[in-house]
């Protein structure tokens, strides 16, 4: 434990953004290696989706105060909504003569390293068996077909799997060392989307975090070498149970089922070059889980709804519009209504999306800049999103701070330092200008000593951040501001700034929120109008 401990730590500090230098990177990008967005499996029969999300009427004022419809059907239309709003395309872009795609799930720097497969009994419309989400196509690839009896007995309810992977070459091609890290953010993002359009349709959403990474690997086929020969290897990261909360499908039976299954297609090569980051695959290794128990769901204390957004709007235009931005006009203010209802969103509710889908306590929370809230003093606060981890925060961070409690009574909100922190705001962002101009950044703080006694969970802790920032992300759209998460940032100058010494603590995160302008420049068309 000693040695893994050592390595983690090894790879969390030399991954950091220092002022005096950045973290290892590729010093420039190669265009001619710039990795193919997509994953295709070639040689595998294909399933064509539906375009059904405009006939879902969920709006996302309900979702977010855990007021779910009655639950849809489990068939093929349904499962192509659960694609289309959580991993699905969301636009294209062109500039002249380029294009690109955006994603109803973000990611640093539009790359996408997440890959979305399928496991399910046989549905309507559906074979048994495993399915790789393509979402250029909205379509999904028929990975393996399966003994249907052996396979449908392990769903022991009715209900699916959905199964995320990583390709690390996406990120490290732009960002080298500390592209692990954003992997593992995109992963939580995706959690919380798949949570987000699985509660629209009425279902429930639960990570298994019980399951061991070599079973996720067996599960979706990533670890079938003959299927990925030259292509970039899938790292296997998580399992969600999508259906009844209270029942979980036997992952052992269906690894036994796969043993007999017929697998179909070769993945196919992204880019033609490569460079090898041997840190990445280190900081992999040192955080492969294996079997967990799954953790007991903690006594969450139920809270007031949050305050209704300032647009009304359905669940399927919110998570289709989402957008990062990319710059703040420095002006826009917002209320102190919007923004206790936004961090009342970032406190976990039971049963209420995206926190349904973690049942581990909180162990991230969320340090705030202030500068444009009316309403509110401009200055330093926390969030204190597990009131356990107060007296723990208190100790460790600067002792002159005030923690004066502050905005409504069931918001565990503290005021540290009135003060115009927005020259900090841009030095801490990588001198992003982005910073000081939003209404309030984010530094979302972990309690990182659990990924020391346990170092798969420094994944874990990312994954949350993730979440985190999705609930940021569709929270500013129903605001009618904006949002960006900012994978650059001076980690130990966050640290400096509340007063952090040690490793109990650690600055995993940063977001933005803010009036953003649009490039006028740039034309939008429709996802699925343009054709591969």
């Amino acid at each position: 434990m000693d040695r893994l401990k050592h390595a983690l730590l090894d790879y969390h500090e030399r991954s950091k953004h220092r002022l005096s230098c950045y973290a290892p990177g590729p010093g420039g990008l190669d265009w001619a290696t710039q990795p193919d967005p997509f994953r295709v499996f070639h040689g595998t029969p294909r399933v064509g989706l539906p375009l059904a999300a405009d006939i879902l009427a969920t709006r996302y004022n309900e979702l977010r105060c855990g007021t779910l419809p009655p639950a849809h059907g489990i068939d093929l239309s349904n499962l192509a909504i659960l694609f289309e709003l959580s991993l699905g395309l969301s636009a294209w872009k062109t500039y002249g003569a380029q294009r690109w795609a955006l994603r109803c799930n973000p990611s640093s720097g539009n790359l996408h390293p997440t890959e979305g497969y399928l496991l399910c009994p046989a549905l309507p419309g559906l074979s048994a068996g495993v399915y790789h989400y393509l979402s250029r196509d909205h379509a999904l690839e028929h990975r393996a077909a399966v003994n249907e009896q052996q396979w449908t007995e392990a769903f022991s309810e009715s209900g699916v799997l959905v199964g995320i992977s990583s390709i690390h070459w996406r990120e490290a091609w732009k960002y080298g060392m500390r592209a692990w890290r954003y992997c593992q953010q995109d992963c939580g993002h995706v959690i919380a989307a798949m949570s987000y359009a699985a509660a629209a349709l009425g279902w429930q959403t639960r990570l298994i975090e019980a399951a061991a990474d070599d079973a996720v690997g067996d599960l979706l086929g990533v670890d079938r070498r003959e299927d990925f020969r030259d292509a970039e290897a899938e790292a296997p990261d998580l399992l969600l149970w999508i259906g009844s909360p209270e029942t979980r499908p036997d992952l052992e039976s269906m690894r036994i089922a796969l043993e007999r299954a017929e697998w179909h297609g070769r993945a196919n090569q992204l880019s033609p070059g490569h460079v090898m980051w041997p840190d990445i695959d280190s900081i992999h290794r040192v955080t492969h889980k294996t079997y967990t128990r799954e953790p007991l769901s903690p006594n969450v204390e139920r809270r007031p709804a949050p305050a209704t957004p300032a647009l009304d709007l359905s669940f399927a235009r919110i998570a289709r519009q989402r957008r990062s931005a990319v710059n703040f006009d420095g002006t826009t203010r917002i209320s102190d209504a919007a923004f206790f209802g936004m961090l009342a969103c970032l406190l976990t509710h039971p049963d209420t999306p995206p926190w349904n889908a973690l049942t581990s306590p909180a162990e991230v929370h969320a340090a705030l800049l202030v500068h444009r809230v009316d309403g509110v003093e401009p200055g330093l606060y926390m969030l204190v999103r597990n009131p356990e981890a107060l007296p723990g925060l208190q100790r460790s961070l600067r002792s002159e701070w005030l923690w004066q409690k502050t905005g409504p009574k069931d918001l565990p909100l503290y005021l540290l330092l009135p003060y115009d922190l927005r020259a900090a705001a841009k030095l801490i962002c990588c001198h992003q200008d982005i910073g000081a101009d939003s209404c309030f950044a984010v530094g979302m703080i972990a309690r990182f000593e659990i990924a020391l006694n346990q170092p798969w969970r420094y994944r874990y802790l990312f994954w949350e951040c993730g979440v985190l920032g999705q609930v940021l992300y569709l929270e500013a759209e129903a605001a009618g501001v904006r949002a960006t998460g900012i994978g650059c940032f001076f980690d130990d100058e966050m640290h400096a700034l509340l007063g952090v010494t040690d490793h109990t603590w650690q600055s995993l995160y940063h977001f933005t929120v803010g009036g953003a302008g649009d490039d006028e420049r740039l034309s939008v068309v429709p996802p699925y109008d343009i054709q591969p």
